[in-house]
């Protein structure tokens, strides 16, 4: 069966490096993290943090440092307080969060879109974990901003701090204060100039024209019934990690039909072309149950999916 072309297309994208495929470091003037607190039931506050750092590294695995003593409350009692009793003088937090580069390397500047992170939240041993869609706009070259779509809410009970809220009350004789805390950020991020300029420019126009990747993830929902990504995750059907330029039948750790393992066959773009649109009509008598996908551009997405997602 011929390759789509479309797969192609995208192949040159994966191989390139996108103009994001960089390390970005936080700006912290430009950046800001905040979160709201009511008291009494009918008194709003905004407190932040003014001393951040942080970067986002190539494989889209974000890691910010907030330094607790740099909180503002707008009035320094209330900061003290906020760190012996809330924070516990841990000194710093940490965010953690992955995003999907693939979504970000057609970018241009004065571009936006919209990113879903996992995301964990660390402070004093206690970790919490959350979803966020963040906002991301191309501000220059260079910088890229990052922000909260929607505000984002923490449980003070998820985050182990139930006991310095209620130490909070008891200090300043409050009647309550409210146990889920609306979290919002907008973090600006710099790159090297000298690399920015060095990134090449063309794989990004094409991966806007296209649209693959994004459209690839989408038609893998099909697959995880049986397949998943992570390494040696076995279930109904074999992990699927690495599966480009893998020979087929041979993941440890999974038992494969005899027609499979004695296929010879290597886990290219072309191969699985034919494989995805009719797997029994291409080795006749393997397991797979899977009638096959119809669509060719459902084939191309989906690989272009693999070939960046597969080989993490």
């Amino acid at each position: 069966m011929k390759l789509p072309l479309k797969a192609v297309t995208i192949a040159s994208v994966i191989v390139a490096a996108p103009v994001l495929a960089e390390s970005w470091t936080l700006v912290p003037e430009n950046s800001h993290l905040a979160y709201g607190t009511i008291k009494k039931d009918t008194v709003g506050e905004v407190n932040s943090f003014t001393n951040l750092r942080g970067h986002v590294s190539p494989d889209g695995k974000a890691e910010i440092e907030i330094d607790l003593s740099s909180v503002e409350t707008n009035i320094d009692i209330r900061n003290e307080r906020m760190i012996e009793h809330v924070f516990r003088k841990a000194g710093a937090a940490s965010l953690t969060a992955k995003f999907d580069m693939e979504e970000l390397s057609g970018l241009e500047v004065g571009g936006t879109t919209t990113v879903d992170a996992e995301s964990v939240l660390s402070l004093s041993g206690t970790k919490v974990a959350f979803d966020a869609e963040m906002f991301v706009a191309r501000l220059s070259e260079t910088s890229v901003m990052v922000s909260t779509n929607d505000m984002v809410f923490i449980s003070t009970e998820d985050a182990g701090v139930n006991v310095g809220v209620d130490k909070l009350m008891e200090l300043a004789g409050l009647s309550g204060i409210t146990r889920t805390v609306p979290v919002t950020a907008r973090l600006v991020f710099k790159t090297d100039d000298k690399k920015a300029e060095a990134a090449p420019a063309s794989p990004v126009s094409v991966a806007t024209v296209d649209g693959d990747i994004k459209a690839g993830k989408k038609v893998f929902r099909k697959c995880k019934a049986c397949h998943q990504l992570k390494p040696d995750r076995h279930t109904v059907g074999p992990s699927l990690h690495g599966v480009i330029g893998a020979t087929a039948g041979r993941a440890d750790g999974f038992r494969y039909s005899a027609q499979l393992q004695e296929s010879g066959i290597v886990w290219t773009a072309e191969t699985l072309v034919a494989f995805l649109a009719d797997p029994n009509g291409t080795i006749p008598g393997n397991k797979m149950q899977f009638p096959g996908l119809k669509n060719d551009e459902d084939i191309s997405n989906v690989i272009a999916y693999l070939q960046l997602e597969a080989q993490g």
